[in-house]
């Protein structure tokens, strides 16, 4: 892996010239996912929100790079790129989906440890809480099962994996994401200081309420639950909504 990650442009700002009315949001990717998800959204911006997305290795631009295996130690790498991203903002948020939420509750706490101030919110979506593991798993099928799995999982199925040549190029990355998912323990049981917004698709049949508001236990500060319309892959299909939600505090 390359000793840095890196951040594209927003498109809005820059993180030298913060804006007082608009909040730096940082994006964490889905498994199988990278920052050019998030990109998409940075080229339609949302008024009060500033996207930064974080690349992770395995994908797009860091695609010759080893894919983490571990979220504490994702974190732990991910962390100086984000102080460094976010030097001079002032207050920042989280954002992650899936796999990007357990990222994003790891990179909270590996911020705090290293005395990183600004981080102000932390919005996970379409998670349980981050001590609840998943009863059916993918992990250790074939090609073609750990597909329905996955499909069945998330609600939907890219059309890069009807494409052989695609299917084996992004395949290896998405096996190690969920795996990382899959086996992901969290490094601390010391709840975060911060506020966090539990966010999920009203049909989202992977996680249910009950289970995204475990998140609650997560916080020692406040806690808000969100549902928005839409199933457990709402964001791709209306992100405009969750902007405006994110914006609106």
């Amino acid at each position: 892996m390359s000793s840095s990650l890196p951040f594209p442009e927003t498109g809005s700002r820059s993180a030298a010239e913060p804006e007082t009315d608009v909040l730096p949001l940082v994006c964490l990717p889905f498994a199988g996912s990278g920052a050019g998800f998030y990109r998409a959204w940075a080229q339609s911006p949302t008024p009060g929100v500033a996207i930064l997305p974080v690349q992770l290795p395995g994908r797009e631009e860091q695609f010759i790079d080893a894919p983490f295996t571990d979220a504490a130690e994702a974190a732990a790498r991910l962390a100086p790129c984000v102080v460094d991203l976010t030097a001079g903002v002032g207050n920042f948020a989280l954002f992650g989906h899936s796999l990007g939420a357990v990222l994003s509750y790891e990179l909270a706490h590996e911020l705090a440890r290293l005395g990183h101030a600004g981080l102000s919110h932390v919005y996970v979506s379409g998670s349980p809480g981050p001590w609840s593991g998943r009863d059916a798993r993918a992990t250790g099928l074939s090609d073609d099962e750990f597909l329905e799995r996955v499909q069945e999982f998330a609600g939907y199925r890219h059309q890069a994996f009807d494409n052989p040549d695609l299917r084996d190029l992004l395949l290896p990355v998405l096996r190690a994401d969920v795996a990382m998912h899959e086996n992901y323990k969290p490094a601390t049981d010391e709840p975060l200081r911060v506020p966090v917004t539990a966010l999920r698709g009203v049909d989202d049949a992977l996680v249910s309420t009950e289970h995204a508001r475990q998140w609650r236990t997560a916080t020692s500060a406040e806690f808000r639950y969100v549902e928005l319309p839409g199933g457990h892959m709402y964001l791709a299909d209306s992100p405009a909504e969750l902007l405006r939600t994110i914006a609106g505090g």
